[in-house]
């Protein structure tokens, strides 16, 4: 089988890695070699991450640039801890590039139709998602972030303030040395504004700026997810979680599905759905926060949900998971969407 992956993001550049040794495979990459770089916060589970490496010969602990205490959630009137349990920051460009570095590569390529000569060809674009067809019900984040060293950095640990209407949060990420990811994503696009003002207020040098959009459309919502020889993985697909827009491991899940089900495609798309499935329910929150459809009464079972996915996967998530926090964050923005509390 002579396949073509095309998109080196986590899920394109995890494939090769796992698919170089039994076919042919090509990687395909828009982007120059010396412009590349991954647009993320770099946050993720070590406990997970660990486990998915192996699978490709490699050792996470070799990547981890810092592994967090506690997350501090800026609530508006107060700063709420919650504990972790393995989240941390990662050298995510190093990672990719030694998933890579055994493949057969063409950078400064931009696929915008099948390749031909491919028995399979994988759209691993992300938010792009250029070869599979349009989706329908395309929620998406505009998002925004630099690279800081702070003098005086403004917290010692991982950082996240929520805006107001639910609508997404400012980010700061310790990367050891002083360096952080300072982001945000918003869906009402007050984001620039929002990282601006947070790196002048604290003092930062801005190293680098990157931003792009990012899908919360989950994949019961991104179908087709394949077309005739063309099948699609991570975000192409929607699996970026809709709650914190995490999709790291995510895409990694439906890297590893495919490589599970690469000669039957219709049982990886039964795979996905199954696997993604909490993810619907999650993006049914999200669509009424941003509507101001929440109602804490009305909506308890969707919230229930929600959390007993999050509980029962702590280790994967690397955030400790406890109905007091869970409470104390839904019943702020439930208030704050209404004026009764400040920012």
């Amino acid at each position: 089988m002579k396949i073509a992956v095309v998109g080196i993001g986590v899920a394109g550049s995890y494939l090769l890695a796992r698919l170089n040794e039994k076919y042919i495979v090509e990687g395909f990459e828009k982007l120059e070699k010396s412009r590349y770089f991954p647009i993320c916060a770099w946050a993720t589970s070590k406990n997970e991450m660990s486990k998915l490496c192996k699978r490709v010969g490699l050792n996470f602990d070799d990547y981890i640039l810092y592994v967090g205490r506690e997350m501090l959630l800026d609530l508006g009137r107060e700063i709420h801890s919650i504990k972790l349990r393995g989240l941390c920051t990662f050298d995510k460009l190093r990672f990719e590039e030694d998933l890579i570095k055994d493949s057969r590569l063409k950078f400064g390529v931009d696929v915008r139709s099948p390749p031909p000569g491919y028995d399979l060809v994988i759209d691993a674009t992300g938010f792009n998602r250029s070869l599979l067809p349009r989706i329908k019900e395309n929620y998406f984040i505009p998002t925004v972030e630099y690279r800081v060293k702070f003098r005086e950095p403004p917290y010692d640990d991982f950082y996240i303030k929520p805006f107001k209407e639910a609508s997404g949060y400012l980010w700061c990420f310790p990367l050891g040395d002083s360096l952080y990811h300072v982001g945000a994503g918003d869906y009402l696009k007050r984001h620039l504004e929002a990282v601006k003002n947070f790196v002048e207020k604290h003092r930062g040098e801005v190293l680098m700026k990157i931003g792009r959009p990012i899908r919360i459309t989950p994949p019961e919502y991104c179908q087709p997810i394949y077309v005739d020889n063309i099948v699609g993985v991570g975000e192409a697909i929607g699996t970026v979680y809709p709650m914190l827009g995490e999709g790291i491991i995510p895409s990694i899940y439906s890297a590893e599905s495919l490589v599970e089900n690469l000669e039957n495609l219709e049982n990886y798309r039964k795979t996905i759905l199954k696997i993604f499935n909490p993810y619907s329910t999650v993006f049914e929150f999200i669509k009424r926060a941003l509507a101001s459809r929440l109602e804490l009464k009305r909506d308890l079972a969707l919230l229930f949900k929600i959390y007993l996915h999050m509980r029962f996967k702590e280790e994967r998530y690397g955030i400790q998971a406890r109905v007091k926090d869970f409470l104390k964050v839904i019943k702020t923005i439930y208030w704050r969407k209404r004026g009764f509390v400040k920012d």
